[in-house]
């Protein structure tokens, strides 16, 4: 279920107009369900459109929501949704999404502070602040010059905003700190395979920024695709990092400069990232875990773990193996010489 404080959906839409739209067919269930939502199909609901490219996901899906799947596992959906078989299932969602939800934007006719956004009366706004409709703004925050704070966003108390950082289709808890030039809640870096290559994948997820979390100055924080980027509360992010989307960050995580964090990854409590830590997709980071600096992590790491390296690896075995290449390279400069 898409969060409408931040997105909006014009029109709902049946699965004859999917179809149509899509140039398919419904092959299984009525033509006539109408979807009015989205969601991921591990969690779709009655009027959710969604898409299937793991059968492990299909067992989620529920009667009166419409899915998107290939005509090679179409038989394979457990009953309940109405089926609509495409060649590409992620780039048909892609289609249908934009067709039937849009993210609220400002608009060109709003004031700077929006008539309907809610600040209360102790927070300081800096010269050249944007506060789009729906917003609301807790007791005792500090919004910096020229920040911009999207339609829908909630923002906690105490919290302080740096200049000229962005703010949309996100929720910030208390006593968080932004710093100037952030980007939280942009859409995120997925993409969809067509016949032509690819396409970018609208996003219509959130950002959940949980108490006393610090993010540094260029960071950015890509929202969920179709569930949330979770930041944990009191995590510090450096300047310069960037989480995917769909991530999930513990608490108490410490995060140094230019660490970047593929989507759908998840990193657990308490874990430290040297600067220019790189983590691959989809990967789980263990509690207490520790990665150093420049290491490029491509697989889980279990809890309490130090790795190290390009891949990474436990960090005693990486240290033998520079220890032995350091070897070989005297013994070889001595043959030669």
């Amino acid at each position: 279920m898409i969060d409408q404080r931040f997105y909006e959906v014009p029109q709902p839409l049946s699965a004859s107009d999917i179809a149509g739209l899509l140039g398919a067919v419904v092959t299984r269930g009525d033509p006539s369900t109408m979807i009015s939502s989205l969601a991921p199909a591990s969690r779709a609901a009655k009027s959710d459109l969604a898409f299937v490219e793991d059968l492990r996901d299909a067992a989620g899906l529920k009667a009166g929501s419409i899915c998107l799947v290939s005509p090679e596992v179409a038989d394979a959906i457990p009953e309940g949704p109405t089926i609509v078989a495409v060649r590409h299932p992620r780039a048909a969602f892609a289609a249908v999404a934009d067709k039937l939800a849009q993210v609220r934007l400002l608009q060109a006719t709003d004031v700077r502070v929006h008539a309907t956004a809610k600040v209360h009366a102790s927070t300081s706004l800096e010269p050249g602040v944007v506060i789009g409709a729906g917003a609301a703004i807790g007791p005792n925050a500090r919004i910096g010059a020229n920040a911009v704070i999207g339609p829908g966003v909630q923002i906690g108390a105490r919290t302080t905003i740096g200049a000229g950082a962005t703010v949309r289709c996100a929720l910030v808890g208390d006593g968080v700190t932004i710093y100037p030039s952030a980007v939280i809640g942009e859409a995120g870096f997925g993409l969809a395979a067509v016949g032509t290559g690819a396409r970018l994948t609208p996003h219509f997820g959130r950002v959940i920024i949980q108490n006393g979390v610090s993010i540094g100055a260029g960071s950015c924080i890509d929202r969920g695709l179709l569930e949330d980027t979770v930041i944990g509360e009191r995590t510090h992010i450096d300047n310069l990092c960037h989480i995917g989307h769909n991530c999930r960050i513990g608490a108490h995580v410490v995060m140094a400069a230019f660490a970047g964090v593929s989507g759908s990854s998840e990193v657990g409590d308490g874990v430290q990232f040297g600067g220019r830590v790189g983590l691959k997709d989809h990967v789980r980071i263990g509690a207490g875990a520790r990665i150093a600096a420049g290491a490029a992590v491509l697989g889980d790491v279990a809890a309490g773990e130090t790795v190290a390296g390009y891949p990474a690896k436990p960090i005693r075995t990486w240290m033998r193996e520079l220890a032995w290449l350091a070897r070989a390279a005297q013994k070889r400069s001595i043959i030669k010489e």
